[in-house]
């Protein structure tokens, strides 16, 4: 059992540390909404009342959309630019998708390789692609989610200073949407950026998001160019 879980102590570490994130800002959130509520003369909310609010909800949805957009414009945009030195990137003429040999799909397959990379036609395709089809239904969701819950924050906002509430295309089309939008963007542009360009200088000895300690900066990657 403990030989399996060693296997997968990645993912369970950033499971783990997810979720005791999520709760460290669901506890310190209600607290701060509390405080707002007793200062404007209103009563306590409840956590569960608090975690299921749209001042919870929006929150957590602008965080998540940012990081799935980050990671779906990473993904496409290594299939077809590159970084020479950088170990995030594919060395100078590699780009693009790769043939279905290097692909090990259809013919090429292995015999343990997933079933439908081993299919033809639209499941090969969509399997081709499913990270990136995933990581872009995620990110239009929670796009949505934020904008829906930011609605109502806006709308009531809105009638407490005594101004009209707005539909649903008239919070996307505001200041207010695109500013909590584009903070959360920008941020996630410059860490993916700077990991790229940082990865070509620097180094990290035992992580596999750097380059071998003594790899040449030029060197894309560890095979001989």
């Amino acid at each position: 059992m403990f030989t399996r879980a060693r296997q997968h102590l990645l993912s369970i570490f950033f499971g783990a540390i997810f979720l005791i994130s999520l709760a460290g800002q669901s506890v310190a959130g209600l607290a701060a909404y509390n405080q707002d509520q007793i200062a404007h003369g209103l009563t306590r909310v409840s956590y569960g009342t608090f975690v299921t609010s749209s001042d919870f909800v929006v929150d957590v949805a602008e965080n998540w959309q940012s990081e799935f957009l980050q990671f779906f414009l990473f993904i496409f945009a290594t299939i077809w630019l590159v970084q020479k030195g950088s170990p995030e990137s594919k060395k100078p003429g590699d780009e693009g998708v790769d043939s279905d040999g290097q692909q090990l799909v259809g013919r090429y397959a292995k015999p343990s390789s997933p079933r439908w990379a081993k299919a033809t036609g639209w499941r090969q395709t969509v399997y081709s692609n499913s990270l990136l089809l995933v990581m872009g239904a995620i990110f239009l969701v929670s796009w949505w989610t934020q904008s829906v819950a930011g609605t109502t924050v806006y709308n009531r906002d809105q009638v407490e200073h005594g101004q009209p509430p707005v539909d649903w295309l008239g919070y996307v089309a505001s200041p207010d949407f695109w500013n909590r939008t584009l903070q959360n963007w920008q941020s996630e542009f410059l860490a993916v950026g700077s990991m790229v360009a940082f990865s070509i200088f620097l180094r990290q000895r035992g992580s596999s998001e750097s380059k071998p300690v003594g790899t040449p900066h030029a060197e894309t990657s560890t095979e001989d160019e």
